[in-house]
């Protein structure tokens, strides 16, 4: 027993619908459109685009003219899309360090309006941003504080290779215990 009529198949490239055959009124096979809410390249892509600037599905489904609900739906269904998802947030994240490092360095200019009318500029540094900056690259920071020093890389290098002579002579030496005597 069938649900109703049978649907016709889709048309599907990396996940994405390019539409659904369909039989016209001289028995041909035809390419249909796909729906409106189908998703296809052109919105993927555009979701992609204003994720990676935003950082907010809503306003990237939106853009794409899908439901954020339908972009989450796509992203736990496709693999490829979730991969591209996590690559957008990421450069998403990172544009925003960037902003926030430029306040952090430079500040933010605030205009204050004195009772007079008169105005006056004023660039204001946020210590939080700064102290937030800090804890996350601390570690990054003070690798660079001690990197090794030209001498200590020369010293290890000769190191390595009297160890990587040693493990030869020893491979040798095991290899002609292996062969039997003729």
């Amino acid at each position: 027993m069938t649900n109703g009529p049978a649907r016709p198949p889709r048309l599907r490239k990396d996940g994405v619908d390019t539409g659904e055959l369909a039989i016209d009124g001289k028995r041909r096979m035809r390419l249909r459109k796909p729906s409106p809410n189908a998703w296809t390249r052109t919105k993927e892509r555009l979701f992609l685009s204003v994720l990676s600037e935003t950082c907010n599905v809503k306003i990237a489904a939106a853009e794409a003219g899908v439901s954020a609900q339908r972009a989450y739906e796509r992203r736990r269904t496709h693999a490829r899309f979730r991969a591209a998802w996590v690559e957008a947030v990421g450069v998403a994240y990172a544009k925003l360090e960037l902003i926030l490092l430029d306040r952090a360095l430079n500040g933010v200019e605030r205009i204050i309006k004195r009772s007079n009318g008169s105005e006056e500029r004023m660039v204001e540094y946020s210590n939080q941003v700064a102290l937030t900056l800090f804890k996350m690259h601390r570690d990054t920071a003070r690798e660079a504080d001690h990197e090794q020093a030209d001498e200590d890389v020369g010293e290890l290098r000769e190191k390595l290779l009297k160890r990587l002579i040693r493990l030869r002579e020893r491979a040798q030496e095991a290899g002609e215990k292996e062969q039997p005597d003729e």
